[in-house]
């Protein structure tokens, strides 16, 4: 209730004081007299910037004051030159297969809107409003002219970058020449293959202006944020990119920007940590051309620190974040059901500020039918050629098209794969008909990657020198089924796509939960019914997002070569030390499949690397012994304590207490591998207590439990012991087969005798499950064997095990019934 008040009392303060500066022109409406109801009269994104004014300025969300010059001012443009039938006979023949045809009659549309002479009572009204905004923000205030269509941004149709946008605009002949050309660009060549495609009326669409402070991001940063998951359609992250300079960059893919998550349930709740960091290369940022009136743009290059460094400190994510919570509520329906959003924003160089310059409803991942399951999984092995950020979670096979320019658009045929430098607006229909898009620079918020979501293509952004390493007519597979990295592949590998749907999923008895390697899949993997995550691996975390072992993180001068140092010198960039870099690292890979499952458990499996693994991460080699046998060695718990590896496990345990304490992630569950006695693992234990971890120690209402692994036949045979240490257990099915049958399962000589399913190794699976009820303990399986053979899986449920984990591709088909 204060918050409808005090939006009224605003409301009525504002438009009062434009009433009596004189503005009273029937073209004009300012931001605080319209709202969403006015998309009829202003078009949807100047209704949005209404909106937004209006009712987010009072929960402190910053937004640009301006005014909208009507649709009806565009009617009556087209009425006073006499436009409407010249410009019916001009798109009359447009059917879109015509490339050549659709830019010739486009340019002249564009060119007779451009040229026409604005109606008097036009002229005065966008005069009369800019010299009441100047006394608002004074008179070195420069303006953004904004395109607002009648059917822009609506719930089923975006409408984004369709129409043009006019940035720094200052002085009067300035302004109305680009409100002419904003009129104008209704009639770009992408706007009309947009208005084609989803059976818009051209004549019934019209178009408005928003004229609005120009926030000076030229000299700060800007980008894009969605209030949900632009790739899963998870629904409880923020997802933001930013860059420097101007927006546009990021909009059009030239650049590669960062990117940060904020996780939404834990931010309500008071915990205030960036999810997860990306950092982009940014090499290049928009700004404006001093030398031309300071009406045009330029890109320029960045310094290499701004390359190296994050365009916004935590804070500032976390700024945005609230915005985009704050605004995604706002827009929630009658019902209460919150509207995903997709939100531009921009910081001001001069006043430090961020602002909220753009809001409207997401239209893409947030349509898509949510008991859906696909897949797609490569069925031939072989080496990428490229690689870059993965957008679409597809597969597809084609023959390259490069397309430097707009002039090579003719010679595309369908099927083919769009390769090129990055992307524009006026190649949608082009797109269309493509199997997969690459492009040398963008993020996953750039043209390319929001084209192809819409369009169910798989894309790749962000690949160096793309269009010369790939040739025209090569036949190539673009891969984006594989976590955020997307691979590029010679030739048309086999792969196959599945479609499942999960409604069909049975109800079980038995808890299934998921085995999660990557945290890249971990968003797309919540969506599966399931009761959580029964193992997480954090060596994988440290394989693939770390690349480094831990000591010669802390220890770099430890390490066989200078030129070895440069390289861990280079990769901890920027962050203030390799120990800081490998605890934000693990902390977000932990912290992005916590979050990605909260609330529901998620049992993270301390690292459990052999040492020839280890020793193949950057550094290791000086830091690990040479075992004959590394799978029986020098790994699991006995590693936590030793002197050659604690400082490691002290980093392990400050990314885990991080991510619970700080991301507020108090569904983590640690767990202890290759456990071999009762002593281990009461050393480790003890450890974690020294680190912070301590078991039962409460946060927050919830205690911290610690499990173990039962991957040891001493685990099963002390299984009384191992209980009153550990809170639940978890069988490893793949560790606890080889030690009961006495085979190396990393030996080619005897892996034909390694079976999950001998009787011996399910008679140890039966004690385990017995001994763990016997003092009302969890006890669950992560393993192997379940996603594997539908026997065991039979044989655990029928022994009443507690729960089952299984990889995602085998939930559909592994299920016990």
């Amino acid at each position: 209730m204060f918050i409808v008040s005090l939006n009224t009392l605003i409301k009525t303060t504002l438009v009062s004081g434009h009433e009596k500066m004189g503005n009273s022109n029937k073209y004009i409406a300012w931001f605080d007299s319209i709202d969403r109801s006015s998309i009829a009269t202003v078009g949807g994104k100047n209704a949005a910037l209404g909106e937004m004014y209006q009712s987010l300025t009072p929960l402190q969300i910053r937004v640009p004051n301006g005014f909208a010059v009507t649709a009806a001012a565009y009617r009556a443009l087209l009425d006073h030159n006499e436009l409407w039938d010249k410009l019916r006979q001009l798109m009359a023949p447009i059917d879109g297969h015509d490339v050549d045809l659709l830019a010739e009659n486009a340019e002249q549309a564009r060119t007779l809107i451009g040229n026409a002479e604005l109606p008097s009572e036009l002229v005065t009204g966008i005069k009369t409003a800019y010299q009441q905004l100047k006394q608002e923000y004074g008179d070195s205030l420069s303006v953004a002219v904004r395109s607002s269509a009648t059917a822009e941004d609506l719930p089923n149709a975006s409408f984004a970058g369709q129409h043009d946008t006019f940035l720094n605009i200052s002085g009067d002949s300035a302004l109305l020449k680009a409100c002419s050309n904003c009129f104008a660009s209704l009639f770009t060549d992408r706007a009309i293959i947009y208005r084609l495609n989803n059976g818009f009326d051209h004549f019934q669409v019209s178009l408005s202006i928003g004229v609005m402070k120009m926030v000076r991001a030229d000299c700060a940063t800007s980008g894009v944020m969605f209030s949900i998951d632009t790739e899963s359609g998870y629904r409880d992250a923020v997802f933001i990119t930013g860059s420097y300079g101007l927006g546009e960059n990021i909009v059009q893919g030239i650049v590669d920007p960062d990117e940060y998550y904020v996780h939404k349930p834990t931010f309500e709740l008071g915990h205030r940590s960036v999810l997860s960091h990306h950092l982009g290369n940014k090499k290049i940022k928009m700004v404006y051309d001093n030398n031309n009136g300071r009406t045009d743009v330029k890109n320029v290059a960045t310094s290499d620190i701004e390359r190296k460094t994050f365009c916004l400190q935590d804070h500032e994510v976390l700024t945005l974040a609230d915005y985009a919570i704050k605004t995604e509520i706002h827009f929630s329906d009658d019902m209460g059901h919150l509207c995903p959003m997709d939100m531009e924003w921009a910081k001001d160089g001069i006043d430090g500020q961020l602002y909220l310059i753009q809001a409207r409803p997401e239209t893409v991942i947030s349509q898509r039918a949510t008991n859906i399951w696909e897949t797609y999984k490569l069925l031939d092995q072989a080496t990428p050629i490229a690689s870059g950020r993965a957008v679409g979670q597809r597969i597809a096979s084609g023959q390259v098209r490069i397309v430097n320019n707009k002039q090579q658009l003719a010679q595309f045929k369908p099927g083919e794969i769009l390769v090129a430098s990055n992307t524009h607006p006026d190649w949608v229909a082009v797109m269309a008909q493509a199997s997969a898009v690459i492009t040398e620079h963008g993020g996953r918020t750039c043209h390319a990657a929001i084209v192809a979501r819409e369009l169910a293509i798989p894309a790749i952004v962000g690949v160096p020198n793309a269009t010369e390493r790939l040739n025209n007519g090569q036949t190539i597979t673009v891969c984006c089924a594989d976590g955020a990295s997307g691979k590029v592949f010679d030739g048309a590998l086999r792969f196959e796509t599945k479609t499942h749907k999960l409604d069909d999923l049975p109800q079980t008895q038995t808890e299934i939960m998921l085995s999660i390697a990557s945290p890249d899949h971990a968003f797309k993997a919540s969506l599966l019914p399931s009761a959580g995550v029964g193992l997480a691996r954090m060596e994988f975390i440290i394989n693939n997002h770390i690349k480094a072992h831990p000591m010669a993180l802390i220890h770099p001068e430890k390490t066989e070569s200078d030129a070895l140092v440069s390289i861990l010198h280079e990769l901890i960039r920027p962050y203030k030390s390799g120990a800081d870099y490998f605890v934000a690292k693990l902390a977000e890979g932990i912290g992005m499949i916590a979050a990605a499952f909260y609330p529901r458990t998620v049992v993270v499996r301390f690292s459990d690397f052999k040492t020839n693994e280890y020793a193949n991460l950057l550094g290791g080699k000086n830091f690990e012994p040479a075992e004959e046998n590394p799978m029986l060695g020098f790994r699991g718990a006995v590693r936590y304590g030793h002197p050659d590896y604690e400082a490691g496990f002290a980093l392990e345990c400050a990314a885990l207490k991080y991510a619970r304490e700080e991301m507020g992630l108090f569904n983590i569950v640690p767990m202890i591998p290759f456990c071999r006695s009762v002593n281990e693992a009461k050393r480790v234990i003890d450890i974690m207590a020294k680190h912070g971890l301590a078991r039962d120690k409460t946060d927050s209402g919830a205690k911290l439990k610690i499990f173990m692994m039962c991957e040891v036949p001493n685990n099963v045979i002390r299984i009384d012991q191992f209980c009153q240490l550990f809170d639940g257990i978890s069988i490893g099915s793949n560790d606890l087969t080889q030690l009961v049958l006495g085979v190396d399962r990393d030996s080619d000589l005897v892996a034909s005798e390694f079976d999950e399913r001998d009787p011996g190794v399910l008679e140890m699976m039966r004690q385990a499950i017995l001994g763990a009820h016997c003092h009302n303990r969890s006890i669950g399986i992560c393993g192997q064997a379940p996603s594997d053979y539908p026997e065991v899986c039979e044989f655990l449920v029928r022994l009443g095990i507690d729960s089952i984990s299984l990889n995602p591709d085998a939930l559909m088909t592994m299920i016990p019934v």
